[in-house]
């Protein structure tokens, strides 16, 4: 059942403080910094300054716990964690209120971070349950294996989809027996500190969870202390590919393992026998769904020219109701993008790319942060537009003469996070997505697809490590080798 805002409160601004030890704490030096409505540009949410002594504080008070939370048997955390995925219903209309205000979420978006979110708590559950980490029988054993958590991790979520990316920053090496400081998204406080109040709620021990708030000119302060403190053992970051370059660069200064899941440029490819209907339908949401604001987003649209216009027609017919506008008011299905910068980005690739030839088939001039649905066409290389992420609702069309040609279009980018390949040959289909670069690749269907338990990540540009699957109990875990000699 979907949220109508109508329903809910949005009148309150939320004070958010830093969440330590299981308490709400101000941050040592006091101060708060205030996050902006992009529908509206009031107040939605303000939260504490956190500084450098508060990131080594959180740190103290999470190696503290770490001893008690690590030998908690592996049982008990997935109940501990299956509480919080069933205390979800009950997180939904405040979890609403708060994405509305900070991000200018509509409530189809909301929905879909609420029911990933709870898949991401049963994943990690079971995937910690598929590994114990003591051998059943030490005793009668001479040489062995043994997984163990590795300690503190330190999780850097982003804004755009934040019950998402921030529980799974979170819920892995939770399930795994790590703690975990969660550093807040300066343009989505509440949203994230409101996840460790739920995980709180749901029995997790004080001092295994913290939330740092902080002002966007403190972040470089806070993540270096962070990463730099002895006592944090693993760090993920989402975000943008730039950030993640500066982390990995700081993790390595001290030889800490990171997983990066950083930018994309997702290229969907159209082949002339695909069914045309499916495929404008999975470009439209895959290109659109929360204003394009999604790592996974459809970005550039392959298209084989002998059926380009009449998919263009198709997918155009589509798009007549993506007008952006604010998500208070019924049958807005496009919200703003979430602050002034993007939205003169945006205009800039948009500008850029009419001026060097491109074609607007869709979209029309920015009104302040809201930006309807756009389409070009005819993107050529010497467009920013052909290289640069959009992160925003723009999709580019790109013809190309060939199945082959697709394949090139598609790997000339420096980003390999998704892919999408629409055709009714499926033994061509799965040759080409064995030789697209990219983390994961869909068949008839959209770029914007998750599976929780599948491993999740990028090449290239994109990013290295998984969220997920088998391979991320390797970014949680040390395998530590033990053996027994008669004395």
């Amino acid at each position: 059942m979907s949220i109508e805002y109508n329903n809910i409160d949005l009148t309150t601004e939320p004070d958010i403080n830093l969440f330590i030890d299981g308490r709400s704490t101000p941050a040592i030096a006091g101060g708060y910094f205030d996050r902006l409505d992009p529908s509206t540009d009031l107040v939605a949410s303000r939260a504490a300054c956190g500084r450098r002594e508060d990131a080594e504080h959180m740190a103290s008070v999470a190696v503290a716990n770490f001893h008690t939370w690590s030998t908690t048997d592996v049982t008990e955390r997935a109940r501990i964690l299956r509480h919080a995925k069933a205390l979800m219903p009950k997180y939904r209309d405040r979890f609403a209120q708060l994405m509305l205000k900070e991000i200018g979420a509509i409530h189809e978006w909301v929905d879909f971070n609420i029911k990933v979110a709870a898949e991401a708590i049963e994943a990690a559950v079971e995937l910690a349950l598929r590994y114990p980490f003591v051998p059943s029988k030490m005793d009668a054993l001479d040489s062995y294996t043994v997984r163990q958590p590795v300690g503190v991790c330190l999780a850097i979520a982003p804004w755009n989809a934040p019950i998402v990316l921030a529980m799974r920053a979170v819920v892995f090496p939770l399930a795994f027996g790590n703690c975990v400081i969660l550093k807040a998204s300066e343009l989505s406080p509440a949203t994230h500190s409101l996840i460790a109040e739920l995980l709180h709620e749901a029995g997790v021990p004080n001092g295994v969870i913290s939330v740092m708030t902080n002002a966007p000119e403190h972040s470089e302060e806070v993540i270096a202390s962070l990463i730099a403190n002895p006592s944090v053992r693993r760090v993920n970051f989402t975000g943008s590919t730039r950030i993640g370059k500066i982390i990995a660069g700081l993790a390595a200064q001290h030889l800490k393992r990171c997983l990066l899941e950083l930018g994309g440029k997702s290229p969907l490819i159209v082949l002339k026998d695909a069914n045309l209907q499916l495929a404008a339908k999975e470009a439209v949401y895959g290109a659109f769904l929360n204003q394009g604001q999604i790592c996974m987003a459809t970005d550039r649209i392959i298209v084989e020219q002998a059926i380009a216009d009449e998919f263009i027609d198709i997918l155009k017919s589509m798009m007549v109701d993506l007008v952006a506008g604010d998500p208070r008011r019924n049958g807005v299905k496009l919200g703003p993008v979430a602050s002034p910068s993007i939205a003169s980005r945006l205009s800039a690739l948009i500008e850029d790319a009419l001026d060097k030839g491109a074609t607007l088939l869709a979209g029309t001039p920015r009104r302040g942060q809201f930006i309807d649905a756009t389409l070009l066409d005819h993107i050529t290389p010497m467009m920013r537009i052909y290289s640069e992420e959009c992160f925003g609702p723009i999709a580019g069309i790109y013809r190309v003469d060939s199945p082959e040609e697709a394949i090139t279009v598609a790997n000339n980018c420096e980003y390999g996070l998704a892919a999408s390949i629409f055709t009714n040959d499926l033994t061509l289909a799965k040759d080409m997505a064995n030789r697209i670069e990219s983390g994961m690749c869909h068949i008839n269907s959209s770029t914007v697809k998750d599976d929780p338990a599948m491993p999740f990540g990028g090449l290239k540009s994109s990013g290295y490590g998984r969220f997920g699957g088998n391979a991320c109990v390797d970014e949680f875990t040390e395998v530590r080798w033990i053996t027994v000699a008669p004395p």
